[in-house]
């Protein structure tokens, strides 16, 4: 099974691509979106919430084949760190458990809580990431870890920059699921008063 976590703000097309390659890729028997409650490098929760930013995953997902959304780190209080929800997941899932992940995030592993504890505990499906070279994966602590690469084109969109454009008043439709693009819609999400 494949956990996939990330603050999905919002989530894009382009995740749910990693997700469908991941499972058909690496035969796994499902995909869990985990959205973040609150990233731990943030003072304050992300704009829009988190209540919000799980809506928006869960109704994208609903009625896909083998994809669902998870609240284990929305409902879980204070920051959200990966190792806690690998922890309290991973007898859930008797099949065992991978972590798919950009490039770019895992990328940045030593600044999470307990790296050592993370690379140990699952195997890595990696998308690829623009600017992002797989060769950064040879070194320590990468070589700890069991990394797999998902073969599809690099992701070149970006939740930063589909806020960015919602925000100057532009349609993001093309680039996110029909549901995310309407739930935003009908809450008014990253406009300028939203933002502040």
């Amino acid at each position: 099974m494949g956990l996939f976590g990330g603050t999905f703000n919002p989530l894009h097309n382009a995740h749910v691509m990693i997700a469908k390659n991941a499972m058909a890729q690496f035969g796994l028997s499902r995909v869990v979106f985990v959205p973040n409650g609150t990233p731990p490098n943030r003072r304050d929760e992300p704009r829009p919430g988190k209540e919000d930013r799980f809506r928006m995953v869960a109704e994208a997902v609903e009625g896909e084949d083998r994809l669902s959304a998870s609240r284990v780190e929305v409902d879980r209080e204070g920051p959200s760190y990966t190792i806690d929800t690998i922890r309290a997941l991973k007898d859930d899932y008797p099949e065992g458990i991978c972590f798919i992940i950009g490039a770019d995030c895992l990328v940045r592993i030593e600044t999470w809580k307990e790296p050592e504890a993370v690379i140990a505990s699952v195997p890595f499906v990696v998308a690829p990431r623009e600017g992002v070279s797989f060769s950064v994966f040879e070194r320590t602590p990468f070589d700890e870890a069991s990394i797999y690469g998902l073969q599809m084109p690099k992701v070149d969109v970006s939740s930063t920059a589909l806020r960015e454009k919602a925000r100057r008043g532009e349609s993001i439709a093309p680039w996110v699921p029909p549901q995310v693009a309407a739930y935003i819609e009908e809450h008014g999400l990253y406009g300028d008063a939203e933002e502040a």
